[in-house]
Order: C-alpha cells, then sequence, then structure tokens
C-alpha cells in the first residue's frame, strides 16, 4: 500500500487536537503530516506520534509542497478561502465547518450511512454538523427498512461543541458559583451552568436557529430525501461532552418493535443500550472517547400509527468531527488502493 501526505488544518483547537488522538489511534498509511493553524498559533509545539512538531502558519502557499488529504478544523471563513486553493493543488480536503455543506457539487459524508457519495467530490468532501452526524447513523438503516415520513429532533449538546470558550463559561461558572463570584462570559448570551440555553447559532427570520436548520437541511442531503418533514429544536446544556438527541421518528411503514431494535443492533457502529429495568441507557459521560451512536429508550409512540421514540448520544469532539473526518481520509485510501 501507498503511503501518503497529509495536513490538518486548524491543528491547535478543540477538533484539532483530537484529530491528532484519532490518528494515533488509527495507525494509517500516512509518512508525512504537517500541522498548520492561524498566525496566533504559528509555533506551538504539539507532541504527536511519538515527537514535537511546530505548528506552521497556514498561508495561500502552505500546499504548493503537494499533499494528498487535508483535514480542515478552522472555521468556516478560513475554509472558504484556503480549501479551494489546497483542492487546486490536487489535495483532497475534508472540511468539518458548515462552509461547504449544502453546495450542490460537495459531497456530504457519513461513512456508515452514504460512503459511496466520496467518489464524486471535486477536491473538496463536507464533514456534517455534529449533531446530524450522530441522528443519520442511527436514521439511516431504519429509513431504509421502513421509510421515515417525519422526523422531530431536540437536541441536547455539550459546551465542547462550542470550543474552548464553551467550555471556559462552565467551567467559570462552576468555579465561580461555588466561590460566590461573578464572571465573564466569553462565549453564551447568559450563564451556561444551572441553565439550558435554547440558542445555538444565530436565529434566522422564521425563528429557528442556523443550528436547527443546519440539521434539517443535512438529513436531507445525506438521505437523500430532500423533501422529508423534518422540524428540530436545539439546546445547550451545562454537559462538557458528548451531545444527546431526543428522536421522533414515524414512518411510512408499519414496524414490529423487536425487529426494529434488532435492525439497529445489527447498524454499523450504532451500540443498542435499552434496558430500562436497569436503568440502562446512554449517557454523555459513557458516550465520551467513543466512535460509535449509542442508542437506547427505544419505544412506541404510541399518540401515533407507526411512530418510534429514540434517545441516541455521541462523542460529538470524536464522532460528530474528528473521527468522521478520518473516516472519510480511510475510505479515500481505500478507494485508491482497490
Amino acid at each position: 500500500m501507498k503511503s501518503y501526505k497529509l495536513a490538518i488544518v486548524g491543528a491547535t483547537g478543540v477538533v484539532g487536537r483530537t484529530v491528532l488522538k484519532v490518528l494515533e489511534e488509527k495507525k494509517l498509511p500516512i509518512s508525512e503530516y504537517v500541522l498548520f493553524a492561524s498566525k496566533r498559533s504559528c509555533g506551538t509545539k504539539l507532541h504527536f506520534m511519538g515527537k514535537d512538531y511546530e505548528v506552521r502558519e497556514l498561508t495561500e502557499t502552505s500546499f504548493d509542497e503537494g499533499f494528498d488529504f487535508a483535514i480542515f478544523s478552522a472555521g468556516g471563513d478560513t475554509a472558504k478561502k484556503f480549501a479551494p486553493i489546497a483542492a487546486s493543488k490536487g489535495c483532497i480536503v475534508v472540511d468539518n465547518s458548515s462552509a461547504f455543506r449544502m453546495e450542490k457539487d460537495v459531497p456530504l459524508i457519513v461513512p456508515e450511512v452514504n460512503s459511496e457519495e466520496i467518489k464524486n467530490h471535486r477536491g473538496i468532501i463536507a464533514n456534517p454538523n455534529c449533531s446530524t452526524i450522530q441522528a443519520v447513523v442511527a436514521l439511516k438503516p431504519l429509513d431504509t427498512k421502513y421509510h421515515i415520513k417525519r422526523i422531530v429532533y431536540s437536541t441536547y449538546q455539550a459546551v465542547s461543541g462550542a470550543g474552548s470558550k464553551g467550555i471556559f463559561d462552565l467551567e467559570n461558572g462552576i468555579h465561580d458559583f461555588e466561590n460566590k463570584q461573578d464572571y465573564a462570559l466569553q462565549k453564551f448570551p447568559y450563564p451556561i451552568f444551572n441553565n439550558c440555553l435554547p440558542h445555538i447559532d444565530v436565529f434566522l427570520e422564521n425563528g429557528y436557529t442556523k443550528e436547527e436548520e443546519k440539521m434539517i437541511n443535512e438529513t436531507r442531503k445525506i438521505l437523500k430525501r430532500p423533501d422529508l418533514k423534518i422540524t428540530a429544536t436545539t439546546i445547550r446544556v451545562p454537559v462538557f461532552n458528548s451531545h444527546s438527541e431526543s428522536i421522533n421518528v414515524e414512518f411510512e411503514k408499519d414496524f414490529d418493535l423487536k425487529e426494529l431494535v434488532l435492525t439497529l443492533k445489527n447498524a454499523p457502529n450504532v451500540i443498542v443500550q435499552d434496558d430500562v429495568k436497569n436503568n440502562i441507557y446512554p449517557l454523555a459521560t459513557n458516550a465520551t472517547g467513543h466512535d460509535e451512536v449509542f442508542v437506547g429508550r427505544i419505544r412506541r409512540d404510541e399518540s401515533i400509527k407507526s411512530g418510534i421514540n429514540l434517545w441516541v448520544v455521541a462523542d460529538n469532539i470524536r464522532k460528530g468531527a474528528a473521527s468522521n473526518a478520518i473516516q472519510i481520509v480511510e475510505k479515500l485510501i481505500d478507494f485508491d488502493n482497490n
């Protein structure tokens, strides 16, 4: 098998550092890694793969030296500027931002769901929103078998999804509550400690937030169901890591509950934890550090003819960003060698 050269853009951020951690675990056939970040982080030393790497500043000439792949975790503005430059040099970009997700010619990929779409890339592949990724991993096998009619998303999203400033707001809130002090918010409009904020990303004219719109539109694109009826409410909760989602689904076809549970158990990277008699169900603390999607509280929605309720939990930084991107690179390597 040939070896490859990989760039990690945004290497010093929360997702970037997790990309490095997962890459150490995966041991892909990469012969050379180069780490990039903004000018502010240029020169930072990161210990990776048994040695220290010095982070380089990302510039318009960074990709002139030639790369096979690049994982971008540096935000939409950076991606819009530099991803096309990288692609023009023959580098395949996997981008974690929302910059390209809804562009017609850019595949939006969750490998367990639509890996065949990877081959349709034109140099850029988009990683979906973290909350969308875990949802569609659970929903795809059910859509294939029972044909989904409608989805109602209610999410309970950890502060790590808001980056380091979101984590700081929760840490500071806990510390200053214990010490009866006030603190300056770095990320959220209100204290996240002891609160649930029904506000993720900006509000749109229709009253939804951009996060809610992302989940709706990305689910439709990934499942190839442009007219699928979906609504969403996304909530930031005082949890450090791993998103939890209540998903209500109505199907076109009726189902046997035991068969539906078996379908989920047989789905790739899905772990069913559903033994309520023994208080076993997915928890954020248990999902953290894993790449699987955990599903439980599986029960009929008795208010409609063919409905189900699911509780879906996953590590939003790993499966919701870093690991999903690396899985895409793995698929690209597989396609290149087969």
